[in-house]
């Protein structure tokens, strides 16, 4: 009988395939995560930069996140669709599918940075960096430089799940690990020896991000369970059609999660200059400053929920292929056991320190209004992150049964619905507070829909063989 490669991923016992896939995952995304991080931790202990550079880095980020959404799009629909084929034994679709992938990420990557070099002044208005001339310029000094790396930064954020489906995860946590590390290096000495400033802290990330590209490029040409060859790399459009869509709820999720900051931002900006303190110009910039660091630690934590259902995906896939619905049911429930304690313990944290969290972020450079709002944020936009770990791990793990249209149903109402809905319309209601309180209660009515998939899950696991339907066909 023919062996099927990456068998062991239906014969090895589940909770020790889960911890083989998803920690490495969940390190990958926290490193991802630290770049923009560890920018705005430099950025705001640096006294020249402070407050101003990190509002700049908070206009930014959204449209890091663009980039990151085309990524990942491509990246979790190949691996999605590459670790079912294995399962089913059909290697050659697999092969293709990556050669397409790799092809497809550089036209798009290519594309992305064209159209931020042309308008960049019209996207960073759009974010909030007309909040003042200070952070504006910031704003576009940084974004230069970034929009530089974005090919590079697109390509590792794809490649890395299509490594993890060739069945090596610790390589994929490798290639963003160092790529961190050169980020942390240069960090320091660009924006406090050399005193480049905004430009500093985007020259070290963009250096961390093309040695995780060229690591990325040496291991498509040793891959293990796939291998690539000239004909591999053609657009091939029937698979492309088969396996985008399994990426589609990866890219609506960070997609809507762009809209949701356009929103916040502006709302920021608008109801912060009706306010008694933050109407003031030496303060205007404060509110988007420190809800820009109240997202980076809930990146933090979402890092480890998705790693954590992210990690599950090859396994997922390939017991779908290879029939096995008993596997992915303890593989779910597991899922779901760990996403509850990492959003309890990530509630704890912010709860009891919000103090010891904003001091990483230069907050002593900063008036004491800079410390009070941001305790405020931390407690009330992040008091049910729980329910939120838990909703980002339902998203993933239906995405990697197949099921991409309830996936992507969940996460645009979640972060279109929801988060942008509630963010225009809650500050109308309550000011500068309302923006705090959108994040709350998006969260909980989205765990109620959650809640009913989830139940649904299990019931359809419960049969004797689960029927994938929609992109991927019929198995």
């Amino acid at each position: 009988m023919e062996t099927r490669e990456n068998s062991f991923l239906e014969t090895e016992p589940v909770g020790r395939l889960m911890r083989k896939y998803a920690i490495p995952c969940i390190i990958s995304l926290l490193v991802a995560a630290l770049y923009n991080i560890v920018d705005q931790i430099f950025i705001a202990n640096a006294t020249y930069l402070g407050s101003y550079g990190n509002a700049a880095n908070t206009v930014v980020f959204p449209l890091t996140v663009v980039a990151l959404a085309f990524a990942v799009m491509i990246g979790d629909g190949a691996c999605a669709f590459v670790s079912i084929s294995l399962g089913a034994n059909r290697p050659e679709d697999a092969n293709r599918a990556i050669g397409s992938a790799v092809l497809l990420c550089v036209i798009v990557s290519a594309l992305l940075t064209a159209s931020y070099l042309a308008f960049m002044t019209p996207l960073l208005t759009l974010f909030g960096g007309t909040v003042n001339a200070e952070t504006f310029a910031h704003a576009r000094e940084y974004f230069f430089w970034i929009t530089l790396g974005v090919p590079f930064y697109m390509f590792g954020q794809a490649m890395n799940p299509i490594i993890r489906s060739d069945g090596s995860p610790r390589f994929a946590m490798v290639t963003t690990v160092l790529g961190a590390v050169v980020n942390i290096i240069f960090d320091p000495i660009f924006i406090y020896g050399f005193r480049w400033g905004m430009m500093g802290a985007a020259v070290a990330t963009v250096l961390g991000q093309i040695l995780t590209a060229a690591l990325a490029v040496w291991y498509l040409c040793h891959m293990k369970a796939v291998k690539l060859g000239k004909q591999s790399f053609r657009p091939w459009p029937r698979l492309m059609k088969r396996y985008l869509p399994l990426g589609v709820c990866s890219f609506l999720a960070q997609i809507s999660l762009v809209a949701a900051m356009a929103a916040i931002n502006n709302m920021l900006q608008v109801y912060g200059g009706r306010d008694e303190i933050f109407g003031q110009p030496q303060f205007a910039q404060i509110p988007m400053a420190v809800v820009g660091i109240v997202m980076k630690f809930f990146q933090i934590v979402i890092s480890i929920s998705i790693g954590i259902a992210a990690g599950c995906i090859p396994v997922v896939g390939y017991n779908i292929g290879a029939q096995r619905p008993d596997r992915v049911k303890d593989l779910f429930t597991r899922l779901l056991i760990s996403e509850v304690v990492v959003g309890f313990v990530a509630l704890l944290i912010v709860e009891l320190m919000p103090r010891q969290l904003i001091a990483i972020f230069g907050a002593a450079n900063e008036s004491a209004y800079y410390t009070d709002f941001a305790v405020k944020a931390f407690r009330v936009y992040l008091c049910m992150m729980a329910l939120a770990t838990v909703n980002k791990g339902t998203f993933i793990f239906l995405q990697a049964m197949g099921k991409a249209l309830e996936s992507t149903a969940l996460s645009m109402i979640r972060e279109v619905v929801f988060g942008v809905g509630f963010a225009l319309l809650l500050p109308r209601f309550f000011g500068l507070d309302g923006v705090l309180y959108s994040m709350p209660v998006s969260d909980v009515l989205t765990f109620i829909i959650s809640a009913l998939l989830i139940l649904r899950t299990y019931a359809a696991l419960n049969q004797e063989m689960p029927v994938v339907k929609g992109a991927f066909g019929t198995i």
